[in-house]
């Protein structure tokens, strides 16, 4: 008996995530040169993910 397509592992979505959790804004941030240290994390300025 075949498994229903709902029930399948999250490992087989590959969809492309348009929202960051904080540290992963933080993150592409920093590779992108525009952190500075000792900035609070609240407030961060709007960032899309890489392609």
């Amino acid at each position: 008996m075949s498994q229903h397509r709902s029930l399948r592992s999250s490992s087989t979505i590959t969809a492309k995530r348009n929202v960051l959790k904080r540290f992963e804004r933080v993150d592409l941030l920093k590779k992108r040169g525009l952190w500075k240290e000792g900035r609070s994390v609240m407030n961060l300025p709007k960032t899309k993910p890489d392609a």
